[in-house]
């Protein structure tokens, strides 16, 4: 299975960016989880999130009628940006 890359950024099938802060595992569980956060001002102030890495990397629909950007993640790696957020 593919890992998430921490300290690069993600664009999510309905348009936004994030950036993908860590990796954190549920102490239940052990699964991996991806801490990840708007770059965008979001109108209710939410801005650190976690998400399964499963689910983060998981394959949509292209023809999803929400998919605006027709990408087959949820979460798509931005390979354009390189710039380290971290640093």
């Amino acid at each position: 299975m593919e890992e998430v890359k921490i300290g690069r950024v993600y664009r999510h099938f309905k348009g936004n960016y994030y950036f993908v802060e860590n990796v954190a595992y549920d102490s239940e569980t052990k699964e991996r989880m991806v801490v990840y956060k708007p770059l965008y001002s979001r109108e209710d102030g939410r801005q650190i999130w976690v998400r399964p890495e499963k689910m983060f990397l998981s394959e949509i629909p292209v023809d999803r009628p929400d998919n605006l950007t027709k990408q087959s993640q949820r979460f798509q790696l931005c390979e354009e940006i390189e710039k380290n957020y971290l640093n």
